[in-house]
């Protein structure tokens, strides 16, 4: 279902430290994690969309988000913008 909002949204933001800083900034509808991602990697993510109140979705495989995306490598975040 979420790969399914990732290739269907207009505009999407792909990796970790962009989706973080787009938190920041406030921009970000929804983020999607995949759990198969290091936990370093996402626990900032997490952390920040939690402190913003951006509800945060989890998919199994970042190659199979990297590819709703649109792009040849795995994705660990994409956030969805307003």
């Amino acid at each position: 279902m979420s790969y399914e909002k990732v290739s269907q949204a207009e505009h999407i933001i792909v990796g970790s430290k962009q989706v973080v800083k787009a938190l920041k900034a406030g921009s970000i509808r929804e983020v999607i994690v995949a759990d198969d991602a290091d936990v370093h990697v996402i626990d900032k993510i997490i952390y920040t969309a939690k402190d913003m109140n951006v509800s945060i979705s989890h998919v199994d495989s970042m190659k199979k988000l990297g590819k709703a995306c649109g792009i040849e490598v795995g994705a660990a975040a994409v956030a969805i913008t307003v």
